[in-house]
């Protein structure tokens, strides 16, 4: 069964006495329904089961909102006097043991999956772990969005889509993927031997500091990958291969590939390109496919980013914007 979760009564919803009752849930039937999923056969309900006209307005300080959730906006907290209106959520999501829950927008998110930013992870099935079991959260932007950003629509049109799929079972399926890491000499030729050779398509990414390749990664399916590093911070020079013999022996790992006859894929890979000819004379050999290039031609309105195209073709998160980088001091 599917569970929708809204963020709280519009004024159109008070008038009806229930929640979706207005132009949002209207609009929401109809893009359920070209899925062929029935809004009337869900369970419906909303975050705070009342109107409330201005909620950013409502919030308050830490010290006042309700301990121990992250903030509902950039500094500011959910206010302790709503917290029964959570405990009645999470009931009633034990109560009516959905399959999927929809998460409508960011309010939504928050409550379910204690985080904000629904941008960060629209699109992919994360757990909702406040009841006796894990629930899956299917997260997505609220109809209202669409009302103002249209540009939108396309995005929770690609989720919905996604969503009649996750309904059919209630656990989160991930692919299992094997992701060679700090890989030696030896391992890069085992790695070459075993699966770059019989493949007939390669996937290869690089990742750059200025005119410097921090590291490369290549992947024969997508399920199996090895990334090739060339800096590492811990290091006190910064390198991540201890000779300057090894570093040129793996540089020259990482050309053969390339250069090979085979089909290359990549993300935005005209910038990929370009930037191993110029700054290390490394050519692309086979047939290019540009993931980005052939996304823009079915897509067009779409954004074109590697972690937005995650959360449309995959069931994965928009990975970069839960990266985390630190900053290490030049004494440290």
């Amino acid at each position: 069964m599917l569970m929708i979760v809204s963020d709280y009564w519009s004024e159109e919803d008070e008038n009806a006495g229930r929640p979706l009752a207005g132009s949002a849930g209207k609009f929401l039937r109809f893009m359920l329904s070209t899925k062929g999923i029935e809004m009337n056969d869900a369970h419906i309900t909303c975050v705070f089961n009342r109107r409330i006209a201005d909620l950013k307005s409502a919030c308050v300080t830490k010290g006042e909102g309700i301990a121990g959730l992250p903030p509902l906006f950039p500094n500011k907290y959910c206010p302790a006097k709503f917290a029964p209106e959570l405990a009645r959520l999470h009931k009633e999501i034990r109560n009516a043991n959905p399959t999927c829950i929809l998460a409508l927008g960011n309010v939504a998110a928050w409550a379910l999956l204690r985080t904000s930013g629904i941008k960060k992870f629209r699109g992919t099935p994360l757990y909702y772990t406040g009841g006796h079991r894990p629930f899956k959260v299917f997260p997505t932007y609220h109809p209202t969005a669409v009302f103002r950003e249209y540009s939108l629509k396309p995005v929770l049109f690609a989720d919905i889509d996604k969503l009649s799929k996750e309904l059919k079972f209630p656990e989160i399926r991930r692919p299992q993927r094997s992701i060679w890491i700090e890989p030696t000499l030896d391992d890069l030729m085992h790695f070459e031997q075993e699966h770059i050779l019989p493949a007939s398509s390669l996937s290869v990414d690089i990742e750059t500091s200025g005119t410097m390749i921090t590291c490369i990664g290549f992947a024969t399916s997508p399920e199996l990958g090895i990334v090739v590093p060339f800096t590492d911070a811990v290091q006190k020079d910064g390198s991540y291969w201890r000779t300057a013999e090894e570093e040129v022996e793996a540089l020259l790992w990482c050309k053969r590939q390339c250069e090979r006859s085979i089909t290359k894929i990549g993300q935005n890979f005209l910038y990929d390109m370009q930037h191993l000819w110029r700054n290390y004379g490394i050519k692309i050999g086979g047939h290019v496919n540009d993931t980005m290039l052939l996304h823009h031609s079915l897509q067009p309105e779409m954004e074109k980013g590697l972690g937005f195209l995650g959360s449309i073709y995959t069931n994965e998160a928009s990975w970069k914007f839960m990266r985390h980088k630190e900053t290490i001091k030049r004494e440290d």
